[in-house]
């Protein structure tokens, strides 16, 4: 909790300082926010390392192969990267290139998915 809490805060004073910034220069207050969310991603990569641990524990306990979890892992990571990517583009009033970065993270999840989708084919048919 209190990491969150440091986030929060770091997060409320890097767009507080951007505000006050992007009425002299908003090319600065976009890497502004660019870096605070650098620093935020770096300051999470220990959790998402423990996260995916566990989930090559889990994995690995219950039996899983990793074409089952494997998908899984890169459909999250896609997803945080387009969210970050569309939220840099519509802070820099591109709204059509960040809803072309949101259209491309569904297109790339759904193809990083479907390894997934196919070993559940395979066990539907193996049960038929």
């Amino acid at each position: 909790m209190s990491a969150m809490l440091k986030i929060a805060a770091a997060a409320v004073a890097a767009a507080l300082c951007a505000v006050v910034v992007r009425k002299q220069s908003p090319e600065i207050a976009l890497v502004l926010g660019a870096g605070a969310c650098a620093v935020i991603v770096l300051y999470c990569s220990g959790a998402l390392e423990a996260v995916m641990g566990l989930a090559d524990k889990l994995a690995e306990t219950g039996g899983l192969s990793a074409q089952v979890v494997e998908p899984v892992i890169k459909t999250a990571g896609i997803a945080i990267a387009a969210r970050l990517a569309s939220g840099f583009c519509k802070d820099a009033q591109e709204e059509g290139i960040g809803s072309a970065v949101e259209l491309a993270g569904t297109a790339l999840a759904l193809a990083a998915a479907l390894p997934l989708m196919t070993a559940v084919l395979d066990v539907l048919t193996q049960l038929l």
